[in-house]
């Protein structure tokens, strides 16, 4: 509810000066109608002045915290005031008399006060102050030697029947004092006039070419005080020429000055679709974006060659705490007050209490609070979004190296217990059943045929015993692969397989690692072929590739291995992963089974 009170609260002052700038209108055009203007003049008198209060209304309803809309209200409203001559009514032709002029002085303070509805500089703030001046006590001194019935042209409404008692102020009726007076504001007019353009100029070529495009409206507006300095200039000339540069100058001037309020409405829309460009801004960055991406496309988005990211540095770097660089990993300084920059702070949603990054843009955006606001939302997602890709890839970096650690302690155990086996109770074995040996050849002389039995049972359990241990150690790891190398371990499980395999491997030696991994994915792919895919023919190649060594197995089996199904080829996609490597497997149901593997040569 406060929400609704607050937002009829605002409404009210805007709907109260709508009733102000419409009544307005309708009064100045009635005091015109009734000085002789013709229809034409009616219409484009009003379209003027209703033109600026409209766009004035509604820039105040969308940017309340800027002046910029206040300040063309008051240009449509007191675009009326000179129109009031026209009533004969003596306190209103004074006050119209007074006042002509008060819209030129709104006009300056709005054309130097766009677009951030305040005056930055001493000569702004100067020029709006002497223009307001002079139209407060140069436009009273002049009203008060008015004589409409004998200085019927000082105007621009030609009040034929207005007599002296029209004007309420007029204290002396002498034309020629009355003609010095009004020369003399005239030319003070259009000498201000000059140093506004000045003023204008100034701020145009120290402006960014963003805050340019943002002051065009006001330079549409130049050509206005360039009719009026004209029609200044011509009145002082050529006295007599008035009616004729009148006539010329009315028409351009008038609809110059219709083309300022639209031109701001139209920066007006800009600004809104600026707001739903930054809605797509995550998605033209991509779905991996840097921070060079999200700057340019910031700049495409807001218009701004000026704008820079900034990221905060880390702690202990050579800019300090604190300080921001930018995309490429320089330092980027803050502006400073007066340089026509300004910085947006990027908040850091974990709440460290200092911005994630920093946006370094022309002033002019700071008015729109909503689209920064947006744009920093934009940004926060995209940096987040970065940082949190960066960390599960370091995550995934760590689990791979945790992985292949795990492997090479996993086969240097077995290496370990290999040894064990073949230097502990293998031997042991060897030297009993050596000694069962020489026993049974003593007892060869002897006649205990039982003992000598005893003996035999002894050694077949021996020998059994042996060749199972034996059995168990290649099992572990086999021999032939570490003395000899990958190609003569494949041939010997080529040799002992169930069906007819052709080996096509390079010779070399590899890693520990990798030599294993591979011998053991050959093993299994065999395994796989005879038991599984009831292949007839298995063909196993091993070569280099860079710094891969890929290994093939193929059979002609009956296809449809399914790594997600099998633990078996789900196991070897674990180890070759573990390994830092890469396992494929195409097996079409019926054409057989290829099995790709990809491992670190080193």
């Amino acid at each position: 509810m406060e929400g609704t009170g607050g937002r009829t609260n605002f409404r009210s002052p805007l709907l109260l000066w709508a009733v102000v700038a419409l009544a307005a209108g309708v009064c100045g055009a009635w005091a015109y109608g009734r000085a002789g203007a013709s229809r034409a003049d009616l219409v484009r008198d009003v379209a003027v002045g209703w033109s600026y209060a409209a766009a004035g209304l509604i820039a105040w309803w969308r940017r309340p915290a800027n002046r910029t809309g206040r300040l063309m209200l008051a240009e449509g409203i007191t675009w009326f005031i000179g129109n009031l001559q026209g009533t004969g009514v003596p306190l209103l032709f004074t006050l119209g008399a007074w006042g002509e002029a008060l819209n030129l002085a709104v006009l300056a303070h709005l054309l130097l006060a766009f677009p951030d509805g305040r005056l930055a500089t001493a000569l702004d703030r100067g020029v709006v102050a002497v223009g307001y001046g002079l139209v407060a006590v140069g436009g009273l001194l002049r009203v008060t030697l008015y004589d409409p019935a004998v200085s019927s042209e000082a105007s621009y409404l030609s009040c034929g029947d207005c007599g002296p008692d029209a004007n309420a102020l007029l204290l002396w009726s002498e034309p020629g004092l009355f003609d010095a007076v009004d020369l003399v504001y005239r030319w003070a007019g259009a000498l201000l006039t000059v140093v506004c353009l000045v003023a204008l100029v100034r701020r145009w070529r120290l402006a960014c070419p963003a805050r340019r495009r943002v002051l065009m409206p006001a330079w549409v507006a130049i050509a206005v005080a360039v009719a009026f300095v004209g029609w200044e200039v011509l009145y002082v000339l050529a006295p007599g020429a008035l009616d004729a540069a009148n006539a010329l100058l009315t028409w351009p001037s008038d609809a110059s000055q219709i083309a300022v309020p639209f031109a701001f409405l139209a920066g007006l829309l800009r600004m809104r679709l600026h707001r739903a460009s930054v809605g797509n801004l995550v998605i033209e960055v991509g779905a991996d974006p840097t921070p060079r991406q999200v700057q340019d496309v910031l700049v495409r988005v807001l218009g701004d060659p000026s704008l820079r990211l900034g990221l905060r540095a880390e702690e202990g770097t050579t800019e300090g705490t604190g300080a921001y660089v930018d995309p490429d990993g320089r330092s980027l300084p803050l502006p400073r007050p007066g340089s026509g920059l300004s910085a947006t702070a990027v908040e850091d949603p974990a709440g460290s209490g200092r911005p994630m990054a920093v946006l370094v843009h022309d002033v002019a955006l700071d008015e729109d609070k909503e689209l920064m606001s947006a744009v920093c939302g934009a940004v926060r997602l995209c940096l987040r979004a970065g940082r949190l890709r960066a960390e599960v890839a370091t995550r995934a970096r760590e689990a791979a190296d945790f992985g292949s650690r795990l492997l090479r302690a996993v086969d240097e155990e077995r290496r370990r217990l290999e040894r064990d086996l073949h230097d502990g109770a293998q031997t042991r074995l060897v030297f009993a059943l050596m000694t069962l040996r020489r026993l049974d050849a003593g007892l060869s002389r002897g006649p205990d045929p039982a003992l000598r039995l005893t003996v035999a049972e002894a050694e077949r359990s021996l020998r059994q015993a042996l060749d199972e241990l034996r059995d168990l150690a290649h099992g572990i790891h086999p021999a032939v692969l570490t003395r000899d190398g990958l190609a003569p371990a494949v041939t010997a499980l080529a040799e002992q397989a169930e069906v007819p395999v052709v080996v096509m491997v390079e010779p070399g030696r590899f890693a520990p690692l990798t030599e294993t991994t591979a011998y053991f994915v050959v093993s299994e792919a065999l395994a796989n072929a005879a038991k599984h895919a009831k292949a007839e023919a298995v063909s196993i190649s091993g070569r280099r590739e860079g710094d891969r060594l890929v290994i093939e197995v193929a059979d002609d089996g009956v296809g449809g291995a399914d790594p997600a199904l099998g633990t078996g080829l789900r196991g070897l996609t674990d180890r070759v992963t573990a390994s830092g490597g890469t396992l494929h497997v195409d097996s079409p149901t019926g054409g057989g089974t290829r099995v790709r593997v990809e491992l670190p040569c080193d």
